[in-house]
């Protein structure tokens, strides 16, 4: 039972209140009865507006549902785009504009590399991912299957000496591509020093060389004689060559180079979405809490490991001399965006004066800004924005109307919080089919605010299966990414960013690498994501960020930019071409095939998310391989499985069986997991169960296929039954 203080017209849970009170408000300059009466007066004003967006979705999709009703199959393009037109969902295209955002980060407008996205509920994830701007590249390679592990290669529990004279090799290989020298190379090096002119290379031969270019040498640590760290630039990120000959690996180098460390995750986002499951007053109230020691640079948590406890805290910046006998200072964490929730969910965080739920959305930029307030302010040891900005990312709106509403809700926080206006930074997710076909209209009316746009393949094809429902059977899951509209789609969002001036002024995004443990696949394949003009691109890991941070000193972005921004733009055309299968006469092996993939993805994801409130985690396929998954990947599968049973590829009878066999192999799949309930035991299925299977069998009926509605109710149920 969720106890509430009544504070003027709001009833506020009690957790949500006390944290406000005594730990938010403190040391942010704002008054709390100010506060408290500028997030009623927002909420009488926008909460309404809020209601009425949501009833424009369902009204359209409405009508796009009798649309393919009438007609199924792919629709003729002409009439199609007109029928779309006519209802409002496609708008007219704006004239040309050029974005105007200002006070921006430079990790932003001058920087190209990863970003990491962690759930804002899990501390250690958290302080993990802001203090993995810097990141091993020996312990990258050496830890992961970036190098094939066999042969004489192979990890063992012994330092196999052979896997680190690989790494080493690769190592020196960066620094001959990135920051060559004018004669030999960086493998060859017996010592590094420092003189009134720069780098000295000494090498094997006797010879010495310097850089090619002196100007990559930022600055160095120790004597100059025998310096202890080498600081690099190339493509605006930087390596620092560490040294150390009474290091176990610095001893074995004849330059007595232990690591190169690279400036990795540029960006963070501090996650309260897709990747976490927050329910209730005291799920919410502990990721604003950890936002808010975020922000004032006090967030630490307990760790065991290897028998050990430690205690993980942010790191500090990084201070290195020049060559002119001053100092440069680099920051020592990730610049951290926070995404919150999209515009759909209610929370009971709060309730209005008639007792409703409010939208989560406003609660979460009025407290999150709130906690922001610290790092703007300076009340903290730790920078984040060194330009005074909030850098929020915003999911799942649906066209220019949401985006407008947003930028009028994040003028209103500010007021609230007498905060300078356009402090709140939007970063705009294009992940839902009606913002991809007018994104240059969701741009303009932010385009004083925007600083990101984003492609999410997952809910984008999410939200393609559930428009377009009715239009037949989707080809599988496995096929949707090969399909024409999504090259198009990840196409224009670039084009249309670089056509608006994102070009240094905001950053180009693209999606997850969804395998954690295959960094071999990621370095081969993820080098795709630089090459297309995208200025970061989100890992989840930090190790995964150090490997997708060689892409970015092979890749130059901004000189693809220029390349990308003289090509045609194709128009929406391909984009509105649903991915339909033409002519699904699939196999029975092949049908269950694809149901059983996608319900063992469902079902791995679900049990967890229920009965533990884990929103994000790697979950083994039916092949054992794992994925990472989160509720953008339980929004495809479980759309696809719902518009298969609505055009009978399979039926009831065929789900349930395939998840009653597929329960087994997952409960065995978690047998190491002391916390972990079976999904089906002796009284029968249990809640997570319920969830998994409500999600397909209620699917066509779930507002715009989100998975958030089934897994919040259920997902509170467990807790009260608890």
């Amino acid at each position: 039972m969720t106890n509430y203080i009544q504070v003027g017209d709001l009833s506020i849970a009690t957790p949500l209140f006390r944290f406000v009170e005594d730990e938010a408000l403190p040391g942010s300059g704002v008054d709390s009865g100010a506060f408290w009466e500028g997030a009623a007066k927002i909420l009488r004003d926008l909460a309404p507006r809020n209601r009425e967006l949501l009833a424009k979705r369902d009204e359209l999709q409405a009508k796009i549902d009798d649309y393919h009703r009438d007609a199924p199959g792919k629709p003729e393009p002409t009439a199609y785009k007109n029928f779309l037109t006519e209802i409002g969902y496609l708008v007219e295209e704006p004239d040309d504009f050029t974005i105007s955002t200002t006070g921006v980060d430079t990790e932003i407008t001058s920087q190209a590399g990863p970003q990491l996205v962690v759930p804002l509920l899990n501390a250690r994830f958290s302080a993990n991912a802001a203090n993995a701007r810097w990141g091993s590249l020996y312990d990258a390679l050496y830890g992961t299957d970036a190098i094939a592990d066999e042969g004489e290669l192979v990890r063992s529990a012994e330092y196999n000496a052979a896997r680190g004279v690989k790494v080493i090799a690769i190592g020196r290989k960066l620094l001959d591509d990135s920051a060559p020298l004018k004669s030999g190379s960086h493998a060859d090096a017996s010592a590094y020093t420092i003189d009134g002119d720069g780098l000295v290379v000494a090498l094997a031969d006797g010879s010495t060389s310097r850089l090619h270019d002196p100007a990559q040498l930022v600055g160095y640590a120790g004597p100059e004689d025998t310096p202890t760290s080498i600081l690099l630039v190339h493509n605006e990120l930087h390596m620092e060559i560490q040294i150390d000959p009474s290091d176990p690996i610095g001893g074995t180098d004849a330059a007595g180079v232990k690591d190169i460390v690279l400036e990795s995750t540029l960006t963070s986002i501090m996650d309260l979405e897709d990747s976490v499951a927050a329910v209730d007053a005291d799920d919410k109230t502990l990721g604003y809490r950890n936002w808010l020691q975020l922000n004032q640079g006090t967030l630490s948590e307990q760790v065991f490991k290897d028998g050990k406890t430690f205690t993980r805290t942010m790191n500090g910046d990084r201070t290195f001399k020049t060559l002119a006998g001053d100092s440069v200072t680099l920051h020592g964490r990730a610049l951290m965006f926070i995404r919150q929730v999209g515009h759909l969910m209610t929370t009971d965080a709060v309730l209005d004066r008639e007792g409703n739920e409010i939208p989560e959305g406003i609660l979460d930029a009025l407290i999150c800004t709130l906690g922001s307030l610290h790092d703007l302010r300076g009340q903290t040891n730790l920078k984040n924005s060194r330009t005074g900005s909030v850098y929020i990312v915003k999911p799942k709106m649906h066209g220019p109307d949401e985006v407008a509403f947003t930028v009028e809700l994040f003028r209103r926080v500010e007021e609230v919080l007498g905060l300078a206006p356009l402090t709140m930074k939007l970063g705009i997710m294009d992940e839902e089919r009606r913002t991809t076909l007018n994104l240059k209209a969701c741009i303009e009316v932010a385009k004083d605010r925007v600083v990101f746009i984003n492609t999410g393949f997952l809910d984008r094809t999410g939200d393609e299966i559930h428009t377009s429902l009715y239009a037949g059977p989707f080809v599988r899951k496995a096929e949707l990414k090969s399909q024409r509209f999504i090259q198009a789609y990840e196409d224009s969002n670039v084009d249309t960013g670089l056509a608006a001036g994102f070009q240094h002024r905001a950053q180009v995004g693209k999606g997850m690498w969804a395998m954690p443990n295959l960094m071999a696949a990621m370095l081969e394949q993820k080098i795709a994501h630089p090459k297309a003009g995208a200025t970061t691109a989100w890992v989840p890991s930090p190790t995964a960020a150090t490997l997708h941070a060689l892409h970015y000193h092979e890749v130059d972005v901004f000189r693809v930019q220029d390349e990308v921004k003289k090509r045609a733009h194709d128009g929406v055309d391909p984009i509105l071409e649903i991915p339909l299968a033409p002519n699904p006469e699939w196999t029975d092996e092949e049908k269950q095939a694809e149901l059983d993939n996608n319900v063992q993805s469902i079902l791995g994801y679900v049990v967890r998310w229920v009965d533990q409130g884990i929103g994000c985690s790697t979950v083994p396929d039916i092949k054992d391989v794992g994925l990472m998954e989160d509720r953008a990947t339980l929004r495809i599968s479980s759309q696809l499985l719902a518009n298969w049973l609505t055009h009978g590829v399979i039926t009831e009878e065929d789900l349930l069986k395939s998840m009653h066999r597929i329960a087994s192999i997952v409960d065995e799949q978690n047998a190491a997991d002391a916390l972990y309930e079976p999904l089906v035991g002796p009284d029968g299925p249990g809640l997570a169960f319920e969830a998994a299977r409500d999600l397909v069998l209620l699917g066509a009926s779930q507002p715009n296929g989100y998975t958030e509605p089934i897994l919040h109710r259920i997902r509170r149920a467990k807790k009260a039954s608890s």
